[in-house]
């Protein structure tokens, strides 16, 4: 794991890419976190993050260049507020293979008043119920998501469902799902606090390492359970009538397509 230093930054691959946009290199170092982008001088068009450890999209400065985001293979879980004061004119967003879950928070990327092209392909999220129609009418700017682009059609059903009574509920539930806790902590349940770093460090490469959204998210449901793969339940915090009832909550939740 290195971190994102000046030196870092100033050392590391920059080019013309193929669009003819000045790219910076910042693939396969591990960084953990966004940090000292101000040492980019605001001299790039796109920046590639991929294949690092960043677990939330936030850190920058006013880089009132920068066009195109590539954030592939992390372990971006959560995304900052208010980007549109630091990243305004962004137009590309991939976050291909990260770990965002819940619907509600994509919600900030509906403030980025440029953005038209977002892949979430191979996050959770992606695999929610509703999940083209919520974006669609979230970013009503945005024109591809997951490289398909968004028809017409497609939006008017998508605005027609959620300004609807039905919609409407829907809408509150989902921000109730959202993620409330905080990128960079030890598990992402607050009920499950015995993990040793080995543990957490498995289920990390479990889910990393899982070849479709279905075995991410049966591995998350485990570790909300209190289980690590290939082990026996954790002992939570909360009593064991209570993780029944949060099991059967997920079971009904599975039935349902959520």
């Amino acid at each position: 794991m290195v971190k994102l230093t000046i030196e870092l930054i100033q050392s590391s691959m920059q080019y013309m890419n193929p669009c003819r946009d000045r790219e910076l290199d910042l693939r396969g170092y591990k960084i953990p976190q966004i940090e000292n982008m101000g040492a980019t001088l605001d001299q790039f068009d796109t920046i590639d993050f991929s294949d690092n450890d960043i677990r939330k999209l936030d850190g920058f400065p006013l880089l009132k260049r920068l066009k195109c985001l590539f954030f592939n293979n992390n372990r971006i879980v959560r995304l900052g507020e208010n980007l549109e004061q630091y990243i305004p004119n962004l137009d590309t967003l991939v976050l291909t293979n990260n770990n965002i879950s819940e619907l509600g928070d994509l919600d900030p990327l509906a403030t980025l008043p440029k953005l038209k092209s977002l892949s979430l392909m191979h996050n959770p999220v992606a695999n929610k119920q509703h999940y083209r129609a919520y974006v669609a009418f979230k970013l009503p700017e945005l024109r591809l998501l997951d490289f398909r682009k968004i028809k017409q059609k497609e939006r008017e059903e998508a605005l027609s469902l959620f300004k609807s009574k039905k919609g409407k509920e829907m809408q509150k539930e989902i921000t109730r799902k959202a993620k409330t806790f905080v990128p960079g902590g030890t598990i992402p349940d607050s009920k499950v606090t015995n993990l040793t770093p080995q543990e957490i460090h498995k289920v990390r490469d479990a889910i990393k390492n899982a070849t479709s959204l279905q075995e991410v998210e049966r591995l998350t449901r485990m570790l909300q359970a209190g289980q690590i793969p290939g082990q026996k339940p954790l002992q939570a915090q909360s009593t064991q009538n209570g993780l029944q009832d949060e099991d059967e909550a997920m079971d009904t939740n599975q039935s349902n397509g959520q």
